[in-house]
Order: C-alpha cells, then structure tokens, then sequence
C-alpha cells in the first residue's frame, strides 16, 4: 500500500466515526458589522456593547468559553461539523497555535513595545495605535509609519497635544485617513474627560473610544490588559471558516456571528493576547487567501478544510469501492447556511481556497475632477499653491491642489477650473493653463480620474496674500505636507512635464556623442575623455556634466559624478557603478541619471 493510501484510509477510518448530536450546551455571541477590519472605515458608527464589567465563564462550557449576556444565542440550528465539539479539541488547536507562534513570530515594533511596556496606559497605547495603522494596511508599509508616529507621540498625552495638521501630516500617504483623526479624538478623550487613563475592558474601549470598534477592543484589551476575549479580522476570518468548512460568506451577520463565537471558545485565557496575535499571524502568514502553506501549518490535524481535500483525494483515487460514509455537514433543517452555497459547489482545483467563498464586491463608483498645479516664483525656489479639504467627508482636512468637479466639455472645464484658481490666487493669465495629463486613483469606494493641468506663473510679480485655507509651498514642503497619494500622483505627472524631465543615458568613453536610449531626445558632443567630461546640449541652453575623478579604489569601477547646473534650485552628485564590473577602464558603460533644467 503507498504511503498516500495508507494515509487516506486512516483518514477514512476517522471520519467514519459516528455523528454527534448538536450540543445545546454551545454558544455563540451575536456580532454586528462595525468595528470588523474588512469595514474598520465605519468603526466610529459600531454598536457598544452592553456589558461594562468583565467578561464571566458560561456555565457549561469549555474553557474558555466566555459569555456577553446580551449577546449568547443558542447555536441549535448549526451542525456540529462546523463547531469545535468538546475541550479536547479546544485545548489541541491552543497548543498547537501557541506553540508555533513561540517559534515563528515576526519581530514586530509594536509587539516589542507591547512586552516592554510595563505602564498599562502606555501599553494599551502602543497597541490602539498599531491595530488602527494595520486596519486595510499591510504590515511591511505601516512599520515605518508606526515608528515614526512612536517617536513623535509616545504617550496618549503627547498625542492629545498635537495638531490635527501633524496628525495628517505624519499619516499622510497610509491611506483612510479619517483613522488617524478618530486615533487624535480619542487620545484627547481619554486625556481629558478619562484622566489619562485607558479604559481596561474591550466593552469600555468601545464604549467610550470613538473610532473604536468590536475588533480593535477586543485587540487592545486582550494584548494590553489580558482580558480573555477573541477577535475577529480578516486573517482570523480565513483561519476560522478553514478550520470549521465555513464556505458561506464570511461578511454576512450569520457567519459572521459564528466566527466571533469561535473566536470566543477558541481564545486562550492564560494567554489571549498571544493567542489572539497567532490567529491574524497564521492567517497572515501561512493560511494565505491564494496559496496556503498548508504542510507548515500548526493545527492542520483540525482542519476541515484539509480534510475535505484528503477526501475528495480520496474519493478520486478510487482506491476502495462503495460511497464512503465520511463525516460532513447534516444541518438539523434545510440548507445549511455556513456551507458552500449550492451556485457554488466544490472546486476540486481550489482546495482549501473553496473556504471560504466571498461574495463579489461591489465596485467603486466613478467620479472625475480637475485639478491644476499652479507655479510661481519664489526667494527659496518655486513655490506650488494649496488648498484646503472641508473638515468633514473623503480626506478631511488633507491640502490638495485647486480642484473642480469634472464638466462635460474642455472648455467648460477650463473656465471652471480658472475660476477657482482665481478665487485664491486673484487674475491669472488663462492663456497658460495647460492640460498635462491624467491620474487614475481608487479610494475605498471611489474611483477618481484627474484630469490633471499645469499653469507657471512668469514675468509678473508673485501672489503673496492667499485667502484662509489656501497656502504657497516649496516642493520640499510639498512632500513632507499633509497631502493624499493622489495629489502626489498629481505633482509627478506635473514634474514630467516640465523641461528637465529626468532622462537614463548610457555613457562610454570610446564613444564621440551619445543619445537617450529611453526618449530618443538630446544629442550630446563629447569633449574630453576619460579623466573629465564635460557634456554639452549642442543647442540651447548649457547642462554641463563633469566626471571629476575615479573613485580612490579602481577595482571597484565606479566613477564620482557631480552635476553643476546653472539653475540655482539642483545641487546632485552621485556616485554611480558599472552595470558590468569586468569591463575594462576603456570601455566602461555607466548608467546615469541625469537632471537637466532648461531655463
């Protein structure tokens, strides 16, 4: 008998064992939407929870088990098959999980400071800020993002201090950036009506923290204070649906209940921080959404998912006759709302990735504006125009270019755009706005296309009052300002159509002129070679390039390169390597970027 058979007939064996009975002794806790990371943008509108005091032990049940009164309802309409049936199993899938995070954990800024931390305050701190950053946002961006807010805010009080303006400033570019805001109200909350101090339990954080959903309360009360209540996101979702056969869609509020009464049953009270964090870390990790690792999983004995998988493997090598009466959903009554649902059966090609199917999301609608990036001169370099967002709505508070909604034809659209530019700026001259381009940016629910125009301000003396809520900046302020990745985008479709655009040309000291391989443009003449080359653009104005020396170590091949422009506004130099280390000091070809102001 192969290793394989032998395999799939113990399973066999197992899963013949006989059904159980539903045990009314199981239960679960009714779950609302908000508050859940899928939808953590509407965490401010979560239903609280009418418990205050601490979570009690549900007679009856395992360990572990623990009981909101207003939220336990009877689970008698669930099968079995989707439940975990005694505290055997409970205590199996516990072990496992922990000890695989004790060995596989990432190394983590905001887990460090969570087992360092030995103020309570300080702690629940640490985690609100990190689960807030996390929510739609993969952990590998928000890492620097958390340090940076960490070094700047460390404590509640420093953080209800700031500003809203460096609130956004600092979260600019993470996206969903009413978080950051609720994360500002919430501090100074607590600062100044809780005196300083967090609230202990996940029913009061979502109480009284606004921005604070079932989710993120659950997370800072059970890693910041100990509390032994579960937590549901995406990840966990995954893992749970997997592990239980839960097909049906995970954001429905029926399964989504059963996942939070798993979540319930399943967390760890020695240990529900630790355990809570080896849920999200395995569905981040290993239990993927595409291609699970399911060999390096640590409760894959649990798994229903993989059970049905080494089922349906069975099944099809056909290896022993007869229909095998293997263990599978038997709801009491109809159709069972946690399986697959019958307009989606079982994909033999999927595996595991059949749980759980998710219901088609609903695209975003489309919406267009124009936007225009006005220039003008100043005594520390050009200077760009920005305006204020309303406090309320999509990116509150945020600095963007001038903006109108998109009209129906070009030269509506310019009229209207030139209004609003005049509106702040004062008489422009209309004859030098250009249409640069557009820009293509998907927020949550919206898909926004800009149509993006440019308008330099020369020869005329500078606007230096500007309205409230409007402002000049240099393109450094530019960068570090509270603005959104769209209007980044916007400034770098700007950028590319200024003279100067950046261009990659291959340089070889055997060679008397050269071109752009990527554009095409700009012939250059070479002058001397090799020690100092000094290039030239034939005609128009100078953009000199000058090779000053080898580096102290030929062996490495580099060349020391500075460019001296005429334009005041671009100091560069950059060391620069061989794409080829073996070539010859002769025939080195060196990649370089080259930035050139055409005044």
């Amino acid at each position: 008998m192969t290793p394989l058979v032998s395999r799939l007939s113990r399973l066999w064996a197992i899963m013949r064992k006989p059904r159980a009975a539903v045990g009314s002794g199981h239960r679960k806790q009714a779950a609302s939407q908000e508050g859940r990371q899928k939808h953590a943008k509407n965490n401010s509108q979560a239903k609280p929870s009418a418990c205050d005091g601490m979570i009690a032990e549900c007679p009856g049940a395992p360990a572990g088990l623990a009981r909101q009164p207003e939220e336990v309802v009877l689970q008698a309409s669930v099968s079995s098959y989707h439940l975990f049936r005694d505290i055997a199993e409970v205590t199996a899938f516990r072990g496992s999980l922990l000890s695989w995070y004790d060995q596989e954990k990432r190394d983590l800024p905001w887990r460090r400071r969570a087992e360092d931390e030995m103020d309570l305050d300080r702690r629940a701190y640490a985690v609100w800020v990190s689960e807030v950053m996390l929510q739609q946002t993969q952990v590998a961006t928000v890492i620097n993002y958390y340090t940076g807010w960490m070094q700047k805010w460390p404590t509640l009080q420093d953080l209800a201090s700031a500003s809203l303006e460096e609130v956004n400033q600092l979260w600019a570019g993470l996206g969903y950036y009413s978080r950051g805001r609720r994360l500002q109200e919430g501090a100074r909350k607590v600062v100044e009506e809780l005196g300083g101090h967090m609230p202990r339990t996940a029913e009061t954080l979502q109480q009284l923290l606004p921005g604070v959903g079932r989710y993120t309360a659950g997370a800072i009360a059970s890693i910041a204070f100990g509390q032994a209540t579960g937590v549901v996101d995406g990840n966990v979702a995954r893992v749970l649906c997997r592990v239980r056969a839960i097909g049906a869609d995970p954001s429905s509020t029926l399964v989504s209940q059963q996942l939070w009464g798993l979540a319930q049953q399943l967390v760890d009270p020695a240990r529900p921080g630790d355990f809570n964090q080896a849920a999200m870390e395995l569905g981040a990790t290993v239990c993927t959404p595409q291609r699970p690792l399911c060999s390096q999983c640590p409760v894959e004995s649990l798994c229903r998912a993989r059970q049905r998988v080494e089922r349906e493997q069975l099944l099809a090598s056909r290896s022993l006759s007869g229909s095998p009466d293997v263990e599978e959903c038997a709801p009491n009554t109809g159709q069972c709302h946690l399986c697959l649902p019958p307009s989606e059966p079982w994909d033999q090609t999927l595996g595991v990735v059949n749980f759980p199917r998710k219901a088609s999301r609903k695209p975003p609608r489309e919406e267009s504006s124009a936007t225009c990036v006005l220039e003008q001169p100043g005594a520390l370099g050009a200077q760009i125009l920005l305006v204020q967002r309303p406090n309320s709505g999509l990116l509150a508070g945020l600095w963007e270019f001038p903006s109108v909604t998109w009209e129906p034809s070009e030269q509506l659209q310019r009229k209207a755009l030139l209004q609003e530019l005049q509106r702040w700026a004062g008489p422009l001259p209309a004859t030098r706005l250009r249409h640069l381009g557009e820009v293509v940016h998907t927020f949550s629910h919206i898909k926004l296309t800009y149509q993006v125009y440019g308008l330099a301000l020369e020869g005329q003396t500078p606007v230096t009052t500007v309205p409230p809520g409007a402002r000049w900046l240099t393109q450094e302020e530019f960068h570090t300002a509270a603005v959104s990745t769209a209007m980044k985008k916007v400034f770098r479709v700007y950028q590319g159509q200024q003279p100067g655009t950046c261009m990659t040309v291959s340089l070889s000291p055997d060679l008397g002129s050269l071109q752009s391989p990527t554009t095409g443009l700009k012939r250059f003449s070479c002058l001397s070679l090799p020690s100092s080359w000094d290039y030239r653009v034939p005609k128009g104005p100078r953009c000199p390039l000058r090779a000053v020396g080898k580096s102290p170590a030929w062996a490495s091949k580099s060349w020391i390169i500075s460019f001296g422009l005429t334009s005041p506004l671009m100091h560069t130099a950059s060391t620069v390597q061989p794409s080829d280390t073996s070539e010859s000091p002769h025939s080195l070809r060196i990649l370089l970027l080259i930035k050139c102001l055409f005044l």
